[in-house]
C-alpha cells in the first residue's frame, strides 16, 4: 500500500493493497483523508475550478510535443490534446494539472509528454470499458515497471496470468471472520496512539498539543499492516527502526520513478554509481531479510488445510490471526518466499452513542454509519492513489465517455492509459457540488441525465458496508473496479473508520493554520508537502 492522510485532515490508514510477492517484499499504502469542514476540502485545490485554462507553450513544451507526435502521436488519431504539457507538470501536483486539461479537452485526453503519448481518462463509462468489460485487454503497464524491483511478481504490478494465481490465493483471505479478527488489531493499534498522545497533556498546562496527524497516522498505519499481515510489531508508534525507515525509502523511491521524466535507474551500473539507487538497494535489502524470517518462521509452524476450513477457524483465540498465516496454512497455496466543527460535533454524538467509553468492535463499526460516509467522501476528496495506471496489450477503441466522439478512439496495443479517479470523483458532470465535503451524497440516489451511465444508487450494491463503484458505476473508485480491484478494500476502509472513531471519541481536532497553508503533493500518492499540523484538546469524559 503506499500512503495515507485522514484528511482533517487525519492521516493514513491503509489502502488495502497487500501481497506476498516474491514473499520479499510487501508493497505498502497507506492511504485515507478526512475532512471535517467544507472548506478543508479545497486544500490548494484552486485548480479545480471549471474556468478554462490558459494553456502557455514554451521551448520545452514544443519540444516535448514534436517528439510525441513523432513517435506515438499519430497513432492515436484524432483524440484532444493536451499541448504545453510538460512544462506544466514539474510545476505542481500532476492531479491538479490533469483536472485543469480535462475540463479543458474533455473525458477522454492525449497527454504529450516527451517521447511518449499518454492518454487520460477521466470518464466513469470509459474507465468501466477499461477495469471491467475488456479488463483482461490491458495491464498495469508503468505501473509495473515501477514497482516489479520493489514488489516482484505481486497482486499489484503482477502479469494477467501470475495476477490470476495470486489473488485465487489472496482473495479468500478476507473473508468477515478475519476481519472481525482484525478488528481487535486495528483498536489495540490505535490505543496506542491515543495513549501516545494523551501522555503529551500530561506535561502540557495549556490543555492543547500540537501533532502532525499525517506522520503519526502514517505510523498507525504500518504498526496495524506489521501485526496484521505478517505478525510482526514495527512498533513505529513509539520507535523509529531500521525496517521502517526502509519501507519509507522504498516508498519514496516508487513515488520518485512514477513521477521522473527519464528512467535512468534503469541504465547500466546506475544502481551502484547513482546513490539514491544504492540506498535504495540497501533499503530492499532490510525489507527482504526481515520478511523472509518472518514467512521462514511462518513455515515452520505450520498447519496446512483446506480454504474452507480456514474460513471458519477461530481468528479471535488465534495467537498469530495475521495473513501471512493465514497463507502459509492454506492448502495448496502459493507461498513462495518470493513472492467541520458541525460534521465533527455530528461524529462524535454518534461515537459517544455507539461507543461510549468502549471499545470499538466489529458489530459497532455496522452501526457508525456516519463515520463510514466520512471516510469514503474524504476517499472521493482525496483518493489514493489519484492515478489507476493500465497499457493496452492490444489494439482496442475505447469508448468516447462524455462528450467524446460517439466513434469511440482507437488506441494501438502498447498505449498508457492513465484512469484519472482524482477527475472522476471530482467531475462536474456526474457530482453535484463535486469540491464540497458532504458524507451525506451517499444516502441519496442520483438519476443518470447521461447516455451510458447508470447513475448513483445506494440499493444496487445490497449489503455493501461502504459505498462502491457498483453503486455509483465506476464514478466513485477508491479502490478500483472489476477484477483487479484491491482485494484488501474492507480491510483499509475498516481500519480507518476505527482509527477515526478513537480519535474523535477522545480528542476535538483542529487544523493549527488556514486550509490553505497545508500545500499538496504527489508521487503515487496524495500527501502534505511539510505534514498535517493539527490542534487536539481533550474532550470532557462523557457520564
Amino acid at each position: 500500500m503506499a500512503s495515507s492522510s485522514i484528511v482533517l485532515q487525519l492521516p493514513v490508514i491503509v489502502n488495502g493493497s497487500y501481497s506476498l510477492p516474491k514473499a520479499r517484499n510487501s508493497h505498502l499504502t497507506i492511504s485515507t483523508s478526512f475532512s471535517f469542514r467544507n472548506k478543508w476540502s479545497q486544500i490548494k485545490c484552486q485548480s479545480t475550478s471549471t474556468e478554462e485554462p490558459k494553456t502557455k507553450r514554451n521551448v520545452l513544451d514544443n519540444a516535448s510535443n514534436i517528439l510525441t507526435n513523432l513517435l506515438s502521436g499519430g497513432n492515436l488519431g484524432s483524440m484532444p490534446i493536451a499541448e504545453g504539457a510538460v512544462s506544466d507538470l514539474f510545476s505542481r501536483p500532476l492531479f491538479f494539472a490533469l483536472y485543469d486539461w480535462f475540463i479543458e479537452h474533455g473525458s477522454v485526453y492525449k497527454l504529450a509528454f516527451g517521447p511518449k503519448a499518454f492518454v487520460v481518462v477521466s470518464d466513469p463509462i470509459v474507465a468501466r470499458y477499461i477495469l471491467r468489460e475488456n479488463a483482461f485487454s490491458y495491464d498495469k503497464g508503468v505501473l509495473a515497471d515501477i514497482l516489479e524491483p520493489i514488489m516482484g511478481k505481486g497482486l499489484i504490478p503482477a502479469d494477467l496470468d501470475t495476477w490470476k494465481l495470486r489473488r485465487r490465493v489472496i482473495s479468500p483471505a478476507f473473508h468477515t471472520l478475519f476481519l472481525k479478527a482484525m478488528v481487535k488489531v486495528f483498536t489495540d493499534c490505535s490505543e496506542r496512539t491515543i495513549s501516545k498522545f494523551e501522555k503529551r497533556f500530561e506535561t502540557n498546562e495549556s490543555g492543547t498539543i500540537e501533532l502532525d496527524l499525517e506522520a503519526e497516522f502514517s505510523s498507525l498505519a504500518l504498526d496495524i499492516i506489521g501485526l496484521s499481515v505478517f505478525n510482526y510489531d514495527f512498533g513505529s508508534v513509539t520507535k523509529e527502526s531500521p525496517v521502517i525507515k526502509a519501507v519509507y525509502g522504498t516508498l519514496f523511491e516508487a513515488e520518485h520513478r512514477s513521477t521522473f521524466y527519464i528512467p535512468y535507474w534503469k541504465l547500466p551500473l546506475a544502481r551502484w554509481i547513482v546513490p539514491r539507487q544504492r540506498k535504495f538497494q540497501y533499503d530492499l535489502k532490510v525489507i527482504n531479510d526481515c520478511l523472509d524470517g518472518l514467512i521462514r518462521n511462518a513455515k515452520e509452524t505450520r498447519q496446512e488445510t483446506d480454504v474452507e476450513k480456514l474460513q471458519q477457524r477461530d481468528y479471535s483465540n488465534l495467537k498469530d490471526a495475521s495473513l501471512l498465516r493465514f497463507l502459509v496454512d492454506m492448502r495448496g497455496a502459493d507461498v513462495d518466499d518470493r513472492q467541520n466543527p458541525s460534521k465533527m460535533r455530528k461524529a462524535q454524538e454518534e461515537i459517544d452513542s455507539v461507543l461510549g467509553q468502549g471499545r470499538t468492535t466489529y458489530e459497532c463499526i455496522k452501526e457508525l454509519v456516519y463515520i463510514r460516509l466520512i471516510v469514503v467522501e474524504a476517499l472521493r476528496l482525496y483518493p489514493q492513489p489519484p492515478l489507476l495506471i493500465r497499457r493496452s496489450l492490444k489494439s482496442d477503441v475505447l469508448p468516447g465517455g462524455y462528450k467524446g466522439d460517439k466513434e469511440g478512439y482507437k488506441v494501438p496495443a502498447g498505449t498508457d492509459i492513465f484512469v484519472s479517479v482524482y477527475n472522476l470523483h471530482r467531475s462536474p458532470y456526474y457530482w453535484d457540488r463535486p469540491n464540497e465535503f458532504e458524507p451525506e451524497r451517499f444516502l441519496v440516489s442520483k438519476t443518470s441525465e447521461v447516455e451510458g451511465w447508470a447513475g448513483f444508487d445506494p440499493d444496487r450494491s445490497p449489503g455493501a458496508m461502504y459505498p462502491n463503484e457498483i453503486i455509483a458505476d465506476f464514478a466513485f473508485l477508491p479502490f478500483g473496479g472489476g477484477p483487479r480491484k484491491c482485494v484488501g478494500d474492507q480491510f483499509a476502509l475498516m481500519e480507518s473508520t476505527v482509527a477515526l472513531a478513537m480519535l474523535l471519541q477522545k480528542f476535538d481536532v483542529e487544523l493549527k493554520g488556514s486550509p490553505e497553508s497545508v500545500e499538496l503533493v504527489t508521487g503515487a500518492t496524495i500527501h502534505t508537502k511539510n505534514g498535517l499540523w493539527c490542534k487536539l484538546r481533550k474532550r470532557p469524559t462523557s457520564p
